[in-house]
């Protein structure tokens, strides 16, 4: 399988910059798996395809303000960081810009009282480093930092992205990318799903550096994830377990909450069926055609890049063909794509 069979044409006017004004009336393409039919639909109309039994399983994790514009002490040079992974304490693995001006030893400023210097080389290009400062380091971020917008979003963050570029559940900080496909819920609308006898269920994976890397290999099965942190507790994997043994559905709300709940499953041989196990773990679970889905039976997404890891999740759940066609749809009838454009149902 090659990464060229999931590529498709996208004109650039289609890829969102901005969020919706009002986050469920963005528009839903619905494609459902038994019939092979595509309907056009508003997010809000999500209520209508949620059974009572079913379980929404959604991503709660936080997007942190993780981009710090800085300068390399001594020069002046201007350095943008991008915090990537908390290693213990304060330091970090953080992506750096421009990479070749910082070396172990270096120091950046950010502000007053609010510095960081380089202790190493990471992965990929990135840098070890250890913060220091007053007060405190979260407080510091809220205040000096900015939302990491996705490079196709070409423009700076704003206030307005600090609300928008969150879902309305976010709980637990980690992420440096939003789970997209939670953007477009209100609080409104979660309750009304639960007043309908859906069951709300809330798991943790924080997103991060591999949402920014492209996949680089011919042969798709050549690709390597990047490990990401995932928490399952107590009472969400009870209640997923509940669901799926009383026969209801299990509806992931996004790729990141779709790899949680596929990375922490198990074959139950008490009731020969797979259900989810409660922990912590890391996953570099890889999701491609072929693969056979453990416990997510629906999915709500938004339009993925091409030749993306995500857009061969997407089509293992359904297929690589009838995706693409999905897609071609969406481009003639000028769906937004990507973080802040429009969402996908795949029941």
């Amino acid at each position: 399988m090659r990464i060229d069979d999931f590529d498709y044409t996208l004109p650039q006017e289609l890829i969102a910059q901005r969020p919706s004004e009002q986050r469920d009336v963005c528009r839903l393409m619905v494609l459902n798996r038994e019939k092979g039919s595509v309907d056009h639909k508003r997010f809000y109309d999500i209520l209508d395809y949620l059974q009572a039994g079913d379980c929404l399983v959604m991503n709660n994790s936080k997007v942190l303000p993780a981009r710090l514009f800085g300068e390399k002490e001594g020069t002046g040079a201007k350095i943008e960081f991008l915090l990537i992974k908390r290693l213990d304490g304060d330091r970090w693995e953080t992506m750096v810009k421009p990479g070749k001006r910082l070396k172990p030893g270096d120091s950046v400023s950010f502000g007053e009282n609010f510095s960081a210097k380089i202790l190493d080389y990471g992965e990929d290009g990135t840098r070890i480093v250890e913060f220091f400062y007053e007060g405190i380091f979260m407080e510091r971020l809220e205040e000096l930092g900015k939302m990491p917008l996705p490079p196709y979003i070409e423009r700076e963050s704003t206030v307005e992205d600090r609300d928008m570029y969150q879902t309305v559940y976010c709980k637990e900080e980690g992420s440096v990318a939003a789970p997209t496909a939670g953007l477009h819920f209100t609080e409104e609308l979660l309750k009304k799903a639960e007043a309908k006898g859906v069951r709300l269920a809330y798991v943790t994976l924080h997103v991060g550096i591999g949402t920014f890397r492209p996949v680089k290999c011919e042969n798709v099965e050549d690709h390597h994830m990047h490990f990401e942190e995932y928490e399952v507790d107590e009472k969400t994997a009870q209640m997923i377990n509940d669901t799926i043994l009383a026969g209801g559905r299990i509806v992931s709300v996004g790729t990141t909450s779709t790899r949680t709940l596929e990375s922490a499953a198990y074959m139950d041989e008490i009731s020969g069926t797979f259900l989810v196990k409660a922990g912590a773990g890391s996953t570099g679970i890889f999701i491609y055609p072929g693969y056979q889905f453990k416990v997510v039976e629906a999915l709500i997404t938004n339009f993925h890049l091409p030749k993306s890891t995500l857009l061969m999740l997407i089509s293992a759940l359904y297929n690589r063909d009838q995706i693409l066609k999905a897609y071609e749809i969406a481009v003639t009838e000028k769906y937004r794509f990507f973080s802040y454009g429009d969402a996908m149902l795949i029941e």
